[in-house]
């Protein structure tokens, strides 16, 4: 197992930054113990071959369920990276799990979709004393997350649902989620997981509203595009708010201007994802006519990670560790500002695990540009299955 100074108890953590993506496999898979280990959580770079990428999995990791997805960036030992590997090994001792795999996401069959999550979750037997959460990969590119995530929600009442979108680097070309060891575009996985463990889940992003209200004027629902904001080309008065000329809007631009929307008195990021030789802006997150929206201000983004991360037990204890949805948008931002190994530091301090993301699911909501985690706690016994 990979020698971390403090590190987590209760899961095992293999990566590998080697471009060969058979050989990255290979080496991250020489760090679990497989005899232990349940199931895999495998992030895989937008720089690896996906083909043998999923070789490398199958001849190094047969026998052991695979799930996860591709990335635009990883969170591993090292805190954020770009090119690395990262497979994460629950163990048998803490951990059960049922998986289903949703295809053909676009269009979405929300009854099909809830008569799936109903009966899997109907067999999967409740182990007592131990706790239970769903984890969520859906393809980045689909533009089903925001009712894949809310139908999921309405059915598993009271089962609590964190996720992540698949991501590309910053290619935006094709995204794959990983359902036991095969890869999958137009797709999504729902993971329901038993620990023993206790958990704690939350989410964080650093803006707030600044500015009079924007209306969207005209856009395009099924594909997330904006046409018109008050009237005026979408592109054109989004520059002319943010103060920058049209054609130099650049992903950097949009990462530290996202527009908000208000919902149940909190505010989500609806980020932009790029603008179109039209004039017109693409979005990563639900998008609709009529929207009142407002411009995000971000505030000091290290000391709102450090403050977000800092959860703890009802007994006071750190977690033993994180799994982390984060934003690829906060991470360009964050490069941008040129604080990347301030911010590693930091998710390396508190253990986080993860990659960064095409979007985060919680509470039911799709949102952009935000942190999502859940920590996972030493049980309150020590007596294991």
């Amino acid at each position: 197992m990979l020698d971390i100074t403090d590190g987590p108890t209760f899961i095992q953590i293999g990566q590998s930054g080697s471009a060969d993506a058979r050989e990255a496999v290979r080496e991250a898979a020489s760090e679990l113990d497989l005899a232990k280990t349940r199931f895999v959580l495998a992030f895989i770079p937008s720089t690896l071959d996906l083909t043998d990428a999923m070789g490398g999995i199958d001849d190094s990791l047969a026998g052991v369920p695979v799930f996860g997805c591709t990335t635009a960036g990883q969170i591993t030992t090292k805190g954020y990276e770009t090119d690395a590997l990262l497979l994460l090994a629950f163990p048998k001792a803490n951990f059960r799990c049922a998986s289903i795999l949703f295809e053909d996401l676009n269009p979405l069959d929300t009854t099909s979709i809830a008569q799936q999550a109903q009966k899997q979750t109907e067999k999967f037997q409740h182990t007592a004393g131990w706790n239970r959460l769903a984890l969520m990969f859906s393809d980045g590119l689909s533009k089903q997350e925001d009712l894949l995530v809310s139908t999921l929600e309405t059915v598993l009442d009271g089962l609590p649902i964190f996720g992540g979108s698949a991501g590309d680097g910053l290619l935006f070309q094709e995204t794959f989620v990983l359902h036991k060891g095969e890869a999958h575009t137009n797709a999504a996985i729902l993971l329901l997981i038993e620990t023993n463990l206790q958990f704690q889940g939350f989410g964080f992003d650093h803006f707030l509203p600044v500015g009079s209200q924007i209306i969207i004027t005209d856009a395009d629902p099924d594909e997330r595009v904006v046409y018109e904001i008050n009237g005026a080309p979408a592109a054109e008065e989004y520059a002319r708010l943010v103060g920058c000329p049209v054609d130099a809007l650049s992903p950097q631009v949009f990462a530290e201007n996202p527009m908000l929307l208000r919902h149940n008195l909190k505010y989500y990021v609806r980020a932009i994802r790029d603008a179109t030789a039209g004039h017109a802006l693409s979005f990563l997150a639900a998008i609709d006519d009529g929207l009142i929206m407002t411009l995000g201000r971000g505030q000091a983004i290290l000391k709102t990670l450090e403050t977000g991360l800092s959860v703890k037990d009802h007994k006071g204890r750190a977690p033993d560790f994180i799994l982390g949805f984060d934003c690829v948008l906060r991470k360009l931002e964050i490069e941008q500002k040129q604080l990347r190994r301030q911010v590693s530091d930091i998710l390396q301090s508190r253990r986080v695990l993860g990659f960064n993301t095409y979007g985060e699911q919680q509470s039911g909501v799709h949102m952009n540009q935000t942190f999502v985690g859940v920590a996972f706690f030493e049980p309150e016994t020590r007596t294991l299955n």
